[in-house]
């Protein structure tokens, strides 16, 4: 007789947690996909930030922090755009459809920019701690898998394709 516990035995699903699974999953794709198809376009502003010498001596001062300290840096920060993004969509729908959107824009990319310095000059502290470092791991395997099943490698290549062939079109 088969052990009850055994991984071969498995209750049924439960149809409200596999719904929410999903729609967790969709909206991961979602995000992953917007931010791999604007990635391009901010990164030379990156490049150029990262250029910058205050860039630099920031950088500095941050890979010197205890890696506690550098999680507050990043916390900081997130726990204070991520809102401003939230109250963006909603002036949005609100019908404040510019003021929403310059909000939303201004929120990303400072959260972006200052979350990506402080997260890069860490990042080697932040994996001294045994569960940040499985957390960035199983973060980045969840992104490579997403883009992998959202074969995304494939539609940048077809999104440069037309984007170059709309430029020669419009010459």
């Amino acid at each position: 007789m088969a052990d009850p516990s055994s991984p071969s035995r498995r209750r049924p699903a439960n149809p409200f947690l596999a719904g929410v699974r999903l729609a967790f999953r969709i909206v991961c794709g979602i995000v992953i996909l917007l931010d791999e198809l604007v990635r391009p376009l901010y990164r030379p502003l990156l490049r150029w930030l990262a250029g910058l010498e205050l860039m630099q001596a920031l950088e500095r001062q941050v890979s010197r922090l205890s890696p506690y300290l550098i999680l507050i840096l990043i916390a900081v920060p997130y726990l204070i755009i991520e809102p401003l993004k939230f109250v963006a969509l909603l002036w949005i729908a609100d019908g404040h459809v510019r003021t929403g959107t310059a909000l939303f824009l201004i929120a990303y990319l400072v959260s972006f920019v200052l979350i990506e310095r402080i997260y890069s000059a860490g990042r080697e502290k932040l994996m001294t701690l045994p569960w940040m470092a499985w957390l960035i791991e199983t973060i980045g395997a969840v992104r490579r898998s997403i883009v992998s099943w959202l074969r995304l490698a494939e539609l940048k290549l077809k999104a440069r394709a037309l984007w170059r062939w709309m430029r020669l079109q419009m010459r």
